[in-house]
């Protein structure tokens, strides 16, 4: 960068509208709170960190093309952006033809890399292998699996039945549902699920109809306290929206909730409540999307340029202490060292952690081993 006052702008691709709304405008959040941060404190050699953002209304095709018009006709070289899969792979070949940078905020089925893209969300090491340990361990190995018709579904179920084989389970029945699935489709596969009486249920289902399965699993009488849902996606974000007495028992794994008792997460939650509102919840996608724009400002101060040979080069290896605990970018893989733990909802719609990793865990986004490292067998139960 030349010796220059006017703001680094990065392009910021979450969706306002569209099925996935809810949980990528808390994304959007935790971009915005942390690059008002930055700008605050001086921002990057004291030039502001200029957000901007579009709408890509949940399609993958917008997504795709909003990412060339961002590169292309705005200049930027930096985009923070995407919530499922199917729209990372759809701006993925668009970064790596245009020589841009994807940072990726959200937890993914693993099984990739590109030069491209560094991904903070949580590997399948850092919330799947967790969550089969734990609900195998505690209520069972006969799982029922429902999941949104799309590609990370799909692959989360993949690795999640293969996690479960291993175990001595079995997957008693595997369905998919479109993301604009109405109320009647998520009502008939409650019923299955009573049918079939699983020990638990695992839902990859994202969007509008994480409330709509929740909400059909409370009306045919299914109990999470002996046959819970759990989920690796259902988050404060999603329970706010369903309502805390249907929530309530369900089971996530995730390596951020809002309820981390310590100082930074403190800090962080209150001026993001101040900054947007009482009501709003903070959540997983909403931490890593923080922590990156975090990360991103240091290597912009490192290297005193938005070149993305440059950033590549020092991005690797970078720390933030975030609001789940210190952050790392593995220096071979561009995914990050997180620290996973299980959560069950409360009654006020917020996750008491009932297990954690005793410390980070190295992102391992191809799942050479399927054991877990650095596992508390510590159990922290806040209600029975």
């Amino acid at each position: 960068m030349k010796t220059t006052s006017e703001p680094i702008r990065v392009g910021v691709l979450f969706s306002e509208t569209g099925v996935t709304a809810v949980i990528e405008r808390s994304e959007s959040m935790g971009t915005r709170l942390a690059a008002e941060e930055i700008n605050r404190a001086g921002g990057i050699g004291g030039r502001e960190l200029q957000l901007v953002h579009c709408d890509p209304q949940s399609d993958p095709a917008r997504f795709q093309a909003l990412a060339e018009k961002l590169i292309v006709d705005e200049g930027v070289r930096i985009i923070l952006g995407c919530y499922m899969s199917s729209t990372r792979k759809a701006v993925i070949p668009v970064v790596e033809r245009l020589h841009a940078l994807l940072l990726y905020p959200t937890l993914y089925e693993g099984f990739e890399y590109s030069d491209n893209v560094i991904y903070t969300g949580a590997a399948p090491n850092q919330n799947s292998v967790q969550l089969a340990e734990f609900m195998t361990r505690t209520f069972g190995s006969r799982v029922f699996m429902i999941g949104s018709d799309y590609i990370y579904p799909y692959e989360s179920n993949r690795i999640m039945n293969d996690l479960i084989m291993e175990r001595g389970g079995e997957t008693v029945a595997e369905h998919y549902l479109p993301l604009d699935a109405p109320w009647d489709a998520y009502l008939d596969i409650a019923k299955k699920i009573k049918h079939f009486s699983p020990d638990f249920v695992f839902s990859t289902v994202v969007g509008e109809g994480t409330a709509q399965l929740h909400r059909a699993y409370a009306r045919v009488g299914l109990d999470p306290a002996r046959m819970p849902i759990a989920s690796l996606t259902t988050c404060e974000a999603e329970v706010q929206q369903m309502g805390a007495e249907i929530a309530e028992g369900h089971i996530t794994s995730a390596v951020y909730f809002q309820s981390l008792a310590n100082e930074v997460n403190a800090r962080c939650v209150a001026q993001c409540k101040q900054r947007f509102g009482d009501e709003v919840v903070t959540n997983m996608c909403w931490e890593a999307a923080y922590f990156q724009t975090h990360l991103l400002a240091q290597a912009l101060r490192r290297t005193g340029s938005d070149s993305v040979r440059e950033l590549l080069q020092v991005l690797p290896g970078l720390e933030f202490d975030a609001p789940q605990g210190v952050v790392r970018i593995d220096e071979d893989n561009h995914h990050t060292y997180l620290r996973p733990r299980i959560g069950r909802v409360n009654a006020k719609g917020q996750f008491d952690v009932l297990e954690e990793a005793r410390q980070w865990v190295r992102p391992d986004p191809y799942l050479v081993e399927h054991t877990l490292q650095d596992w508390s067998a510590h159990v922290r139960l806040h209600a029975q």
